[in-house]
């Protein structure tokens, strides 16, 4: 049966809307419902505690809107979170964003030498170290933490002084050296760095890739979704049941059309901003959470 609820999405801030924006590419006639919970971020610099109680909160509030499936677009909270929140609501999948991540770096690297930035609890929890030698344990991966960046992303300001600089002392320990680059990829291990990808991409040269996890977590989400059979209304391939938007023959029922939400616990002015540089102006607008309208 067709299944016409909302996808959820939640993150630290903004940098989970570049994963949100890859799903909705992927799934055009999905619905989705996403919480920035950028009054309390970053999360890289929480305790594990602390990020577990606000998955909770977020996972919860998104359950209560009767969600099918629910994405944890935050690296931190996907390391720290995704098994706990499993257990708490084993009737709704969970996909993080590590694990899409990790296994698209490794088809990615030429040399078996990957680098990973993340926030200081994602590299702390050892998850992108454990997840890239699951796909190869011939893979050497050098990790370092760049919380740092979070806030000067969640400012807006991409083209800045400062945040060039944090770049490019962040990216230090990747570079070349006599020998030759110490990695040929580097992985984005956090959903806000994709925000700046050009600007690491330049920092670092053409001879390192750079690979963020949103595509491959819209991927794995659309593999999620046909799985469990959880798909909107009209948006499969198409079957007897069901002939679908790809069906030779359209269903005989009113197109079901897809709504976004977007909520934010903090700032509604400098999210939805930056909403906009994703999504444009005709993109969903930004909502404080919690809402008085569910």
């Amino acid at each position: 049966m067709p299944d016409a609820r909302p996808i959820g999405f939640f993150d630290s801030g903004v940098g989970g809307l570049t994963v949100l924006r890859a799903a909705q590419g992927r799934l055009p006639g999905e619905s989705t419902i996403y919480i920035g919970d950028t009054a309390r971020h970053p999360y890289g610099t929480r305790t594990d505690a602390e990020v577990l109680a606000f998955s909770e909160e977020l996972a919860d509030a998104l359950v209560a809107r009767d969600v099918k499936a629910i994405v944890i677009a935050c690296n931190t909270a996907t390391s720290v979170a995704l098994g706990h929140l499993r257990q708490r609501h084993p009737e709704i999948p969970f996909i993080g964003v590590v694990r899409p991540g990790a296994a698209a770096a490794t088809l990615a690297t030429r040399t078996g030498r990957i680098g990973v930035i993340a926030t200081e609890a994602t590299v702390r929890s050892g998850a992108y170290f454990a997840a890239i030698k699951d796909q190869n344990p011939a893979v050497q991966v050098l990790t370092r933490a760049a919380s740092e960046l979070v806030p000067l992303i969640e400012a807006g300001d991409f083209d800045g002084a400062e945040l060039r600089d944090a770049v490019d002392l962040v990216l230090a320990p990747f570079g070349a050296t006599v020998s030759g680059p110490r990695v040929d990829t580097l992985l984005l291990g956090c959903t806000h760095f994709p925000l700046i990808k050009r600007l690491i991409s330049t920092a670092l040269g053409e001879s390192i890739a750079v690979v963020d996890s949103a595509a491959a977590t819209a991927t794995t989400l659309q593999e999620v979704i046909s799985v469990n059979h959880l798909e909107a209304p009209g948006s499969t391939r198409g079957t007897a049941a069901d002939p679908g938007s790809a069906g030779h023959k359209a269903p005989e029922r009113a197109a079901v059309r897809p709504t976004h939400r977007l909520f934010t616990t903090g700032d509604l002015e400098t999210f939805s901003a930056l909403a906009e540089r994703l999504f444009g102006e005709k993109g969903p607008k930004a909502e404080p959470f919690p809402s008085a309208n569910p």
